[in-house]
């Protein structure tokens, strides 16, 4: 048996989901059907075990396009700064519990904004960026005339 489940679409879609023992939303299903039978969908739509009903595009989804982007179909933050990377490790490199390094995965890099994260300045490094790039000035004038948005990490 697979690790994951193979779902066709009445439109054409292919959906692969690792949703083994996760009940799976009516809303949520309905969603991810509709964007895996896009035209731009490139071979299958994946389904990660954390699915839910989100808005535009259902959350814990990956949506692989050709010829397209969708920078914002789960909304702007869910997974920012997050990138997967192959590296020459193996199981057997690493030590039994990984708590240590997760720990200071967490400790290193920057999440949050103050509210639940683990950040309540913005990283020094971060900062620099932002006034070298310019970008903090014209961020100060979005703030002044916009006074409801609040400046977060």
């Amino acid at each position: 048996m697979s690790e994951f489940e193979v779902i066709e679409t009445r439109a054409g879609g292919r959906i692969k989901a690792w949703v083994k023992g996760v009940p799976v939303e009516p809303q949520a299903r309905t969603q991810l059907e509709n964007v895996a039978g896009l035209p731009f969908i490139h071979s299958h739509l994946a389904v990660m075990p954390d699915v839910h009903f989100g808005r535009g595009a259902t959350v814990g989804s990956v949506i692989p396009t050709k010829g397209a982007i969708i920078p914002a179909a789960v909304g702007v933050d869910l997974g920012c700064g997050m990138m997967a990377i192959r590296t020459s490790l193996t199981a057997n490199d690493l030590p039994d519990s990984l708590s240590a390094i997760r720990s200071e995965i967490e400790r290193k890099v920057p999440v949050g904004n103050g509210r639940g994260g683990s950040h309540k300045e913005t990283p020094a490094r971060a900062a620099t960026a932002l006034r070298a790039s310019g970008m903090a000035e014209r961020l100060d004038v979005i703030l002044k005339k916009h006074k409801r948005i609040q400046r977060t990490a």
